[in-house]
């Protein structure tokens, strides 16, 4: 059965993995080593996994230089883990993924507002996982990478 990871970047983000059903085979908080993230997706190179990876495309507004060269770099780990193990990858805009829920525009609400409202969707879609700040995007994520390959598919 093919899985889909989900992930959100960062030190407080998340991976979540489900399979072609949309049921949850794994959620994880963001592991804290570029090893940890390579022995996390190891368990994902063989068979038919493919990832959804979220594309920031830049530090956070406000963030200090070293904060953004930070998560760059740790962007860069998630990226080679992935190529390194033949992991095919699809990167997506938080505005794409998010626009998917029909949640309105993040523009329009103040941020812990609009986690909040993620997070929401995140539980209303995975009843029976415990969902958090931490993991509700990539819960988000794997599932807009679930519908994706469906329609792709």
């Amino acid at each position: 059965m093919r899985k889909i990871i989900g992930i959100d970047p960062g030190s407080a983000g998340g991976i979540a993995v489900v399979d072609d059903s949309g049921r949850v085979v794994e959620v994880a908080k963001m592991p804290d080593t570029p090893q940890d993230i390579l022995a996390f997706l190891e368990g994902y190179a063989h068979g038919s996994s493919v990832a959804y990876l979220e594309n920031v495309g830049h530090g956070m507004p406000g963030q200090s230089s070293k904060a953004t060269a930070t998560f760059a770099r740790h962007c860069g780990h998630l990226e080679m883990a992935l190529l390194a193990l033949r992991i095919p990858t699809n990167t997506v805009t938080p505005q794409k993924w998010e626009k998917s829920y029909q949640l309105g525009k993040s523009s329009d609400y103040g941020k812990s507002a609009w986690k909040n409202r993620l997070k929401a969707k995140a539980q209303q879609l995975f009843p029976d996982i415990k969902v958090t700040l931490a993991n509700a995007d990539a819960l988000l994520i794997a599932e807009y990478g679930r519908k994706q390959e469906i329609s792709h598919g």
